[in-house]
């Protein structure tokens, strides 16, 4: 493939992503998976399930991923415009819609748009979430033990998030080292 028509693609599914990643990027994650993964073939499932992982302990905004996935795609331009893809459309209709959002404060639908804006956000927040966890725990490419362990792993995870509430990265840490120890070939 033509390396420009290359990165014209990809900072269209960028840029594209950005516009639907409605209550964060997390909300995108399965269709993000399904264009780098499934459409271009851009990754691999595993490869993006890691860089994934990484996008959660690395400092910053977790969605900063889509660097990664650019840089994997077409080298330097492709980490520039897959950022300036995922970022710059976003950016541009949140600053038009705060405009609007401003001159509407009194009106007494813009408490109904927030209020059913909630469960929508909640909803593609999980379905981000259950995709990135059947990639690392259903993949019929590897044997049954290794997806129950990867399984066990990511259900201890979070059933300690959910009860202790310990710092997220420091779980990520311990999950991946006890990956490692468990998984090793």
């Amino acid at each position: 493939m033509d390396p420009i028509k290359k990165l014209i693609d990809m900072t269209g599914v960028f840029a594209m992503l950005s516009l639907l990643a409605f209550g964060g990027g997390t909300a995108v994650l399965p269709e993000m998976k399904h264009q780098t993964v499934a459409l271009n073939g851009w990754l691999t499932a595993d490869q993006f399930t890691n860089i994934y992982s990484l996008g959660q302990i690395a400092p910053g905004p977790n969605m900063m991923m889509v660097t990664v996935i650019g840089y994997r795609v077409s080298g330097v331009a492709g980490a520039i415009l897959a950022v300036v893809g995922f970022l710059g459309p976003s950016c541009l209709l949140t600053f038009g819609a705060c405009r609007v959002w401003e001159h509407f404060r009194e009106s007494p639908w813009r408490t109904a748009v927030e209020r059913g804006m909630a469960p929508i956000t909640i909803g593609l927040g999980l379905s981000g979430v259950y995709a990135i966890g059947r990639t690392a725990s259903f993949n019929f490419d590897r044997p049954l033990n290794y997806n129950l362990i990867t399984m066990a792993i990511g259900l201890a995870v979070t059933f300690t998030y959910l009860l202790r509430h310990i710092n997220p990265a420091l779980l990520i840490l311990v999950g991946g080292v006890a990956g490692w120890l468990f998984l090793r070939v």
